[in-house]
């Protein structure tokens, strides 16, 4: 990304949209299961702010930040659920207070980031401009979940256009993740956006196809919603099974969602 100024912003309005819904919320709210098994709305805000200071550890002591993966890598199954319930049980003006003091200050370390420089994560590298495009993707996708918990149906808009972007990158990381050899060709990936603008990403003579609605994709690659129950569609025996693991996010599989209508 040339100017990742325009990510920047972007991510700024999604984590905006997101405290404007959770900030009136009583008692009985912030703890409102979420579709997230264990998780509350609390957990779901305590996530991205615990997530925001290990990516401003990333970006500003690369060192500290290697500690904590390490940490991370030694207890896989615990470490994340562990950082959420601690937030969690936070008193929420006190909660809410700390994930807007760590991701204004997340926006600041960006921003004054040099150029071309790389960060640490918990998978490859990172540019400035990708750490901010995968912060976007979590506050979209644990935002979903908080509105799914409040029964707040949001509008999608071209800013899903980033989670799009780091799914279709996230492709050979997909099969990786469930031991499964790469695809040797490219995909051809059409999705509308919901300003009806079509975003294309390989080869426009691609023997393999995924199309579909944007905001169907990215409840895709969230694990937001099960494939059945998107308009998402494959041509193509690898993209088929893309469509069936795929994932936007670092670290192993994630459970993912039923089907509308079945059990869990």
């Amino acid at each position: 990304m040339a100017d990742p100024t325009l990510v920047f912003d972007d991510l700024r309005v999604e984590s905006d949209g997101l405290d404007r819904l959770v900030a009136g919320l009583g008692p009985a709210e912030w703890g409102r299961a979420t579709p997230a098994a264990g998780w509350s709305v609390a957990h779901q805000i305590a996530h991205l702010a615990w997530t925001d200071r290990s990516a401003l550890l990333a970006v500003t002591d690369p060192e500290g930040f290697r500690a904590l993966a390490e940490e991370a890598l030694a207890a896989p199954g615990t470490f994340v659920d562990q950082g959420a319930e601690e937030g969690a049980r936070l008193p929420a003006d006190e909660l809410r207070a700390r994930w807007r003091e760590g991701r204004a200050a997340l926006d600041r370390a960006l921003r004054a980031a040099p150029p071309g420089a790389r960060f640490p994560w918990y998978g490859p590298p990172m540019s400035a401009a990708s750490m901010a495009t995968g912060r976007l993707m979590e506050t979209w996708a644990h935002g979903q979940d908080v509105a799914d918990a409040l029964g707040v149906m949001r509008a999608p808009t071209d800013r899903l256009k980033h989670v799009v972007r780091i799914g279709v990158r996230a492709r050979d990381f997909a099969f990786g993740a469930h031991g499964l050899p790469a695809p040797e060709e490219e995909f051809r990936v059409e999705v509308r956006g919901p300003s009806g603008d079509l975003w294309t990403y390989g080869p426009e003579d691609a023997g393999q196809r995924v199309t579909g609605p944007a905001l169907d994709f990215c409840l895709l690659v969230t694990q937001r919603a099960h494939r059945a129950d998107l308009a998402v569609r494959a041509e193509g025996p690898d993209a088929d099974r893309w469509l069936d693991i795929a994932q936007a996010f670092a670290g192993p599989p994630g459970a993912g969602r039923a089907p509308e209508g079945t059990a869990g």
